[in-house]
């Protein structure tokens, strides 16, 4: 890894689809999501993080430091962006990216951040997103420690709170992952995905 990369699960939304609580603590085939998401990703970054406000207690048996959002209010996922960079750039000196990872996300791939890196240095951009089935999915990015000011700067004064707000003011890429046989940014929103995902979990290398 020529990259100095650290990782953040972001933990910090409300879940309110699936009825409340962590999303990542639901259990798939006897662990919980967040269990197979670190285990896809604990060896992609330097080290791993986890955003979610609360009690940090909850998340003890993970054995990962817990950092709440910097800006206060449940602002959504571009807070633990901000959160991670800040982080990083406080607490990791020679931590150049932050890679963020949604937690209720199973079957993210385990060449991840390698790919967003790769694209983004082949293209000159500042960050990277990942794209399956048409679809983007912003919460899944490599983000520059260098703009962790900018960010802060377009949340403080500029009031953004959209992920895509923000990086449509950068220059971003987006890679493209096959979703065959399985998305893997499938994500379980909802109690019902939770039995799919555990057929699919069957399907997946």
């Amino acid at each position: 890894m020529t990259h100095k990369t650290a990782g953040l699960l972001l933990a910090g939304g409300l879940a309110r689809r699936m009825g409340g609580g962590d999303k990542g603590m639901k259990l798939l085939a006897g662990q919980s999501i967040l269990q197979h998401i670190i285990g896809r990703v604990k060896d992609q970054v330097e080290v791993l993080a986890l955003n979610a406000n609360g009690d940090p207690s909850r998340f003890s048996d993970y054995g990962l430091m817990v950092l709440p959002d910097v800006i206060q209010g449940q602002p959504g996922p571009l807070a633990g962006v901000l959160t991670g960079l800040e982080w990083a750039q406080q607490s990791l000196p020679d931590c150049d990216y932050v890679a963020t990872f949604p937690t209720d996300a199973p079957f993210l791939p385990t060449d991840l951040v390698d790919r967003l890196y790769a694209a983004m240095k082949k293209e000159g951009a500042d960050m990277a997103c990942a794209r399956s089935n048409g679809r983007d999915h912003p919460v899944v990015g490599l983000w520059p420690v260098r703009l962790a000011g900018d960010l802060r700067q377009a949340m403080i004064d500029d009031d953004i709170r959209k992920v895509d707000r923000w990086t449509a003011r950068h220059k971003l890429t987006v890679v493209d992952f096959s979703s065959d046989p399985i998305d893997p940014f499938f994500n379980a929103n909802h109690p019902d995905d939770l039995a799919e995902a555990e057929a699919l979990l069957a399907q997946t290398p």
